[in-house]
């Protein structure tokens, strides 16, 4: 089986067993909109964020809120987060208390609070933060601004990353941290308001991502790199049918670190390339880099399997990036800098191996790669 095999089973709810008292699901979007007043690309995402059912009730329980820290009471609740990037980027958050979400568990998945929806094929919502409201609650995690979106979703390719004994890990709730990228190519169609502006959301330019992260930890360092705005160098031509995604960093099984583990996809023009720890069969290397220059982060990943290599490089200015915002089940903010964006640019050099020969396959230039790199702050003098 390729790992472009859908299984929106593994989009279900995954807050089972321990992990509806100590765990996190999330449901990322990530996309392209156009302007209607002046013509501009805008790049937005959409977030669920859950966590710990089985500790809230009435009000959603905020883990940054100093009451809650000097007690060590847990985060409970629904986080809806979106916003932009670019020269105005911010991350906006809406929280509600268990009692005011509905959630069918089971694939095909749906959550709801009041206007906020979201499901496989749908999403819609607002969110308005003031300026007052963002400096007088600190622990709401983020900027002032006033998003709404009405969205329909169609994910055409997925990343089906699996994990060596797959749904026995899951189970056994092996992994820290988990990751399913349903749609790492997906068709977006409909409509976004930020701060007063519509912009129109269309399926052959929207460039779109979606996956989901699971789990009851994160993981240090955090990578994630993935387009599907891909342009052939050697012929010119635009690759329609073509993504890559790569993410991980250092993945905890049974609390054993697997340290500087990435799993990777590129999908070109329907033919599967995959760089994947947990297939050893395969015979993965990775080797990657994340730089700070002051003014852009730069990444630089190689993976190699028995059968393929890729070369990849992608830049993203950070004054068009933001600080992302997330706390752990267990109420501790893990990252002060997670860097994250959506408008990063990139060279993917893409190779096939026969024995000791490489060929190159293609030279591709990426526009609009969402983009993350982080460190625990206990992680940074390591």
């Amino acid at each position: 089986m390729g790992f472009s095999q859908s299984d929106i089973t593994r989009d279900a709810c995954m807050l089972t067993g321990r992990f509806r008292r100590k765990g996190y699901d999330w449901w990322w979007h990530s996309f392209t909109g156009i302007s209607r007043e002046t013509g501009e690309a805008k790049s937005f995402f959409i977030e669920f964020f859950l966590c710990n059912p089985d500790r809230g009730g009435r009000k959603p329980i905020l883990g940054q809120l100093p009451a809650n820290k000097e007690v060590g009471r847990y985060p409970s609740y629904l986080c809806v987060k979106a916003g932009t990037w670019g020269k105005d980027a911010a991350q906006l958050h809406r929280f509600f208390g268990w009692n005011d979400v509905a959630l069918k568990k089971q694939a095909p998945f749906a959550v709801a609070a009041e206007d906020c929806y979201l499901s496989e094929t749908a999403t819609k919502g607002r969110i308005t933060v003031t300026p007052r409201e963002a400096i007088e609650h600190p622990e709401y995690m983020c900027e002032p601004g006033k998003m709404s979106w009405n969205l329909k979703i169609k994910k055409q390719i997925p990343f089906n990353v699996g994990y060596g004994a797959g749904k026995l890990f899951r189970m056994l709730k092996a992994f820290e941290m988990y990751w399913h990228a349903e749609g790492m190519k997906t068709a977006y169609s409909g409509t976004v308001t930020w701060n007063g502006e519509i912009y129109d959301v269309h399926p052959e330019n929207c460039y779109g991502y979606a996956d989901k992260n699971w789990g009851s930890d994160f993981t240090s360092p955090w990578v994630w790199l993935s387009s599907c705005n891909m342009t052939s160098r050697l012929t010119g031509k635009k690759l329609t049918n073509s993504v890559f995604d790569i993410g991980g960093g250092t993945p905890r099984i049974f609390g054993i670190p697997l340290k500087h583990k990435l799993l990777g996809a590129v999908y070109y023009e329907g033919k599967e390339y995959e760089f994947n720890f947990s297939k050893f069969w395969t015979f993965p290397r990775t080797r990657f880099e994340s730089i700070d220059t002051g003014d852009t982060l730069i990444w630089h990943v190689k993976q190699d399997s028995c059968n393929a290599r890729i070369v990849l490089e992608v830049k993203c200015k950070k004054e068009d990036m933001l600080l992302i915002n997330y706390e752990a089940p267990d109420g501790t903010k893990r990252y002060e800098r997670l860097w994250n964006g959506g408008t990063g640019t990139g060279r993917l050099k893409l190779y096939k191996k026969e024995g000791i020969y490489l060929t190159l396959v293609d030279d591709i230039s990426v526009r609009n790669v969402g983009c993350e790199f982080g460190v625990f702050e206990d992680d940074r003098d390591i």
